[in-house]
């Protein structure tokens, strides 16, 4: 849902959305750019919510919101009004990849979350492919979308309505069509993002000990299965404690510096049309190619995490950045009439977004402790914020057709990135020795807890190491996944 937002304001770049608005490139930018701005702002509060209440329910609250802002783009006429909706999809966008991200830390080994996180993460592709032909779609209707009596009136065509706003209009976008027929449109279109909301509210699990879908059995067997993890379930008290840890621990920041130089790229997502177009290619054509982006992001995405098993995380994404750098040059470097080689090279190019989706599982197996992780979360996905703040800000008018100075610019921190993610993995595998190298720590090895039982008798129960909601620094037992 969050990148399916995404892809349609680019998406609606090409089919109308500017020049209807009276937008110009750098308002454009703008709208890409607020949204990141409000999760910059909002980022560490709905970390802090999301420790604090129920992670699946929290979740779902951001999601109804989110589709009531997405359906009041259907009353924007103009910059102000869609940058208004685009600050509240920004605050509301705060909570979903920090709690999926939690979530999927409560329930699988550390060595399965980088593979669920990356499966998770590449429905972005898929997003771009569906979209892709729905705009498609859309262009093709010229605004005679059916000729059925859905509503018991005529749907005629209309020179006034373009086939970005159909395609907004079903996206949960932004229209200009009559209001008896706005209202039940973008009813319909809200309520599948509503439908979704009320899903998340019954059926996403907040923790391995209330899912649903597990009988208590299962319940115990998924918590016993994660011990290997050493970084217990969950805990809701804040303790400043962890919270100093993780802002005096240099890899938070080493992770925050590498995602936010890699995610600079993340701006060709809303520039992607306006990219294609410019080779050359018709809007049709434009369109139509931007399943291929969304082919080859799937493709990408899930072989990078496969290859995580074979040379782990950092060798992962450095290799990711090896075709994506080559991209870049071609892309500066290639004769304008040759659209079909721009075409290709920017395709090798989208190698560049494997390394943020293998960051994202790499994050939750060399982090421990509740609170810090929720920290440690907020602190990266601020650095993710800030790279798509400034990101978008590099394709000006200026630049136009052939955009060489951002293509630069990206190559360059591609290469950057690759650097820092080499520092992190010499500094884990460094701190891994030294471990090993150290006498057994034994202070955790038998803590006991007073239990209350239901006839007021008082015992004293054991709690293993791994559930004592220690840190990965204080616990000595604990080692970085490379």
């Amino acid at each position: 849902m969050t990148f399916a937002d995404k892809i349609s304001l680019g998406q609606s770049a090409v089919m109308g959305i500017i020049a209807d608005n009276n937008l110009s490139q750098n308002q454009f930018n703008w709208l890409s750019t607020v949204f990141y701005l409000s999760y910059l702002a909002f980022e560490y509060p709905q970390n802090l919510a999301l420790q604090k209440f129920p992670v699946g329910k929290w979740m779902s609250m951001n999601i109804f919101v989110w589709a009531v802002a997405l359906m009041a783009h259907a009353a924007c006429k103009s910059f102000g009004g869609l940058f208004v909706v685009r600050f509240i999809l920004g605050m509301c966008e705060g909570a979903i990849t920090p709690g999926f991200l939690i979530v999927t830390s409560m329930f699988y080994t550390r060595e399965e979350q980088s593979k669920r996180v990356g499966y998770w993460f590449l429905m972005n592709g898929a997003a771009a492919i569906f979209l892709g032909l729905v705009a498609f779609g859309f262009i093709h209707t010229h605004v005679c979308l059916f000729h059925l009596r859905l509503f018991s009136t005529d749907i005629i065509q209309n020179d006034n309505f373009h086939p970005w706003q159909w395609y907004a209009a079903i996206h949960l976008r932004d229209t200009a069509i009559s209001p008896r027929l706005l209202t039940r449109l973008m009813i319909l279109t809200g309520l599948v993002t509503l439908v979704v909301s009320g899903l998340f509210w019954f059926f996403f699990p907040d923790s391995p000990v209330s899912a649903r879908f597990l009988t208590p059995e299962e319940r115990v067997k998924v918590i016993q299965r994660i011990k290997v993890n050493q970084s217990g379930v969950e805990n809701k008290h804040w303790k400043r404690d962890q919270f100093l840890e993780a802002l005096c621990d240099p890899k938070t920041w080493l992770l925050a510096i590498f995602v936010a130089s890699a995610n600079l790229f993340n701006a060709v997502t809303n520039q992607r049309q306006i990219i294609v177009n410019q080779f050359g290619f018709s809007l049709g054509q434009t369109t139509l190619l931007g399943t291929v982006d969304g082919a080859v992001e799937v493709l990408v995405i899930f072989g990078m995490v496969r290859l995580i098993r074979y040379v782990g995380h950092c060798y992962a994404a450095i290799l990711s950045f090896v075709p994506a750098v080559l991209g870049g040059i071609l892309l500066i470097t290639l004769p304008s009439q040759n659209k079909v080689g721009l075409l290709f090279s920017y395709w090798i190019s989208i190698f560049a977004i494997a390394p943020f989706a293998i960051s994202l599982g790499w994050m939750n197996n060399i982090t421990a402790g509740h609170t810090k992780k929720t920290t440690v979360n907020a602190i990266v996905l601020i650095g993710y914020g800030i790279g798509n703040t400034a990101g978008p800000f590099m394709w000006k008018k200026m630049y136009q057709p052939r955009n060489r100075v951002p293509w630069a610019v990206l190559t360059g921190f591609c290469g950057f990135s690759a650097f820092i993610v080499f520092i992190l993995r010499t500094h884990l595998a460094l701190e891994n020795k030294r471990r090993d190298n150290e006498e057994h720590d034994a202070k955790y090895d038998d803590v006991y807890v007073t239990h209350v039982e239901a006839d007021g008798t008082t015992v004293e129960k054991k709690v293993d190491r791994a559930f004592l909601d220690l840190t990965d620094i204080k616990n000595r037992e604990f080692r970085y996944v490379l």
